[in-house]
């Protein structure tokens, strides 16, 4: 047992404070990861490539399963409150020694949300390590707010749009090693970064967001979430509808408007943040 997991509620919420992330958590054996992992393969051979693809757990069972683990649900109630709507979900796979890496970001900085009372969880489904290309981040970074991302040509970068934060001071970086079924929780404005997998395996996570209730928005009307725990009191988002069975007819044709709207909304964002730099 890692010291997050000895920890109590309470200091875990201090230390995700602090520092602007947890990790590792263990959510469950690797034996599960392992049987989460063939379902999303199985998936992927029917449905195509699942790389960033929104809103997985409208079409697939297995992403909901984890997205509403108890385990997870805990450690995201310790961190925003009691009343959590999951956002968006999506599996980020890197393939065994590739070039595809992901910039120094801050995930809010694009999102078009009104607040910061958000949690990401990034849940490992096979090893993530150093030699993999697991997360970095700088603790403490969150602190300081949203920082400037400039627009880049590097192709093997991932994100939306290719932005990056430049003069980040990567000595202060932290490796977060995550074995499969342990996760990883992170503040939307904490710096975060990960390498290239070298390794001979596929690095695959499941990537979940979080958002307490009240934060809504800003850019349109029609954004979409599911209450995972508590009560919406505000109703900003309309409904999500979780996937009873995997790649239903008509939830494969919902899940690809739903997936343009994030890809636009995500889009959109960044390309007004890169407009308003002097």
């Amino acid at each position: 047992m890692n010291q997050t997991d000895r920890d109590s509620s309470d200091a875990r919420t201090a230390r995700f404070r602090r520092d602007g992330f947890l990790a590792p958590v263990h959510i469950m054996a690797a034996a599960d990861a392992a049987t989460h992992r063939a379902r999303m393969e199985r998936a992927e051979a029917a449905f195509g490539d699942l790389h960033y693809q929104a809103k997985v757990y409208t079409i697939l069972t297995s992403p909901l399963e984890l997205a509403t683990h108890p385990k997870v649900l805990d450690t995201v109630q310790a961190l925003i409150g009691p009343n959590v709507l999951l956002w968006n979900a999506t599996y980020i796979v890197k393939e065994p020694d590739s070039t595809a890496h992901v910039s120094w970001h801050q995930d809010l900085a694009y999102w078009g949300l009104d607040g910061d009372d958000q949690v990401s969880m990034w849940l490992a489904l096979s090893p993530a390590n150093e030699t993999s290309g697991c997360m970095r981040m700088v603790p403490g970074s969150h602190l300081g707010g949203r920082r400037d991302h400039q627009p880049t040509e590097d192709a093997s970068n991932v994100l939306y749009q290719g932005q990056t934060i430049e003069d980040v001071d990567e000595s202060r970086a932290v490796a977060c090693t995550l074995c499969p079924g342990e996760a990883s929780f992170h503040h939307g404005w904490t710096l975060h970064a990960s390498t290239p997998n070298r390794s001979n395996d596929r690095r695959i996570g499941f990537n979940a967001q979080y958002i307490a209730t009240h934060v809504s928005q800003t850019q349109h009307s029609d954004d979409t979430a599911m209450l995972v725990c508590g009560i919406d009191r505000f109703h900003h988002f309309g409904a999500d509808v979780p996937a009873s069975s995997d790649l239903d007819l008509d939830a494969l044709a919902r899940q690809r408007e739903l997936d343009r709207k994030v890809r636009a909304t995500m889009g959109e964002e960044t390309a007004q943040a890169l407009a308003r730099k002097p």
